[in-house]
């Protein structure tokens, strides 16, 4: 259940969905015919224990998946309000009142709407090792959080990490924390593919992220929309010229370009 819970929920859905059908089938299957040799006592005992299994795990597996489904929906939920709590704080002190868990969840957000694909690998404790690896064409990242609200992050975090990158063969990877990192830390990373995040340059990243976001998703502006883009300038006056339907006349009914600055300009195309 853990397992599909770090997928897309609709994974989590469709995974049910197949199991169901697998095993229905198998629980289903026909049974060997009577016993006729000895050598056929073991195909027997073989197929009906694959049929009792199968009945039970129809069931069984589809219940996790669509549990593990689930939970991945409620998280990508509370990674949303995060996101937007932490927006509308005025200062990095948001990130202070986070659990590790949420601040690893709100940092997968933020990375999730820059067009990564997050998994989340979870943890034991708060220094789970590397938490998130995002993946974006062919190439791999791999994050570090750390929710520290008292401590500076220092160099050997960074080391393990870029350890870590070398073996895995990363193309880059990110430690980010809640608060700061000591100069040999940040000397450390400097020409190396490690970016640091603290506390401040976390909370404009989320900014940067959710405000592209909504100018994403947001309606054009009149100004750029086609019908204004293509308007004409009058030829009489130049200005601005306004899109009209002709109300009488012979070409009544009929559009025509009309100067926005009529009755004072006459002009028309």
């Amino acid at each position: 259940m853990n397992l599909v819970a770090m997928l897309p929920w609709w994974v989590g859905v469709a995974l049910a969905l197949v199991f169901y059908l697998v095993l229905h089938h198998f629980s289903v299957a026909p049974k060997p015919a009577a016993l006729v040799k000895p050598a056929q006592v073991s195909e027997y005992i073989r197929a009906g224990f694959i049929a009792q299994v199968a009945l039970v795990g129809q069931f069984l597996l589809p219940i996790l998946c669509l549990c593990g489904a689930l939970t991945s929906f409620l998280r990508r939920k509370k990674r949303q309000g995060l996101l937007s709590d932490v927006t509308q704080s005025s200062s990095a002190q948001a990130l202070d009142g986070m659990s590790w868990r949420e601040f690893e969840m709100l940092v997968g957000e933020a990375f999730s709407r820059q067009g990564y694909r997050v998994t989340e690998l979870g943890g034991n404790g708060a220094d789970g090792g590397v938490d998130l690896v995002l993946t974006k064409g062919s190439e791999t990242f791999l994050v570090q959080c750390k929710q520290w609200k008292a401590f500076k992050v220092g160099v050997d975090v960074v080391r393990e990490l870029y350890g870590v990158m070398a073996a895995r063969g990363a193309a880059g990877g990110y430690v980010i924390t809640s608060g700061r990192f000591t100069a040999d830390a940040q000397a450390f990373a400097s020409g190396r593919n490690v970016k640091l995040f603290d506390g401040p340059k976390l909370l404009a990243l989320i900014r940067e992220v959710k405000a592209e976001h909504e100018a994403e998703t947001a309606p054009a502006p009149l100004s750029m929309r086609p019908q204004a883009a293509a308007s004409p300038a009058c030829p009489s006056c130049g200005a601005a010229m306004v899109l009209r339907t002709a109300k009488k006349g012979a070409n009544a009914g009929k559009q025509f370009w009309g100067c926005s600055t009529y009755p004072a300009c006459r002009g028309t195309r």
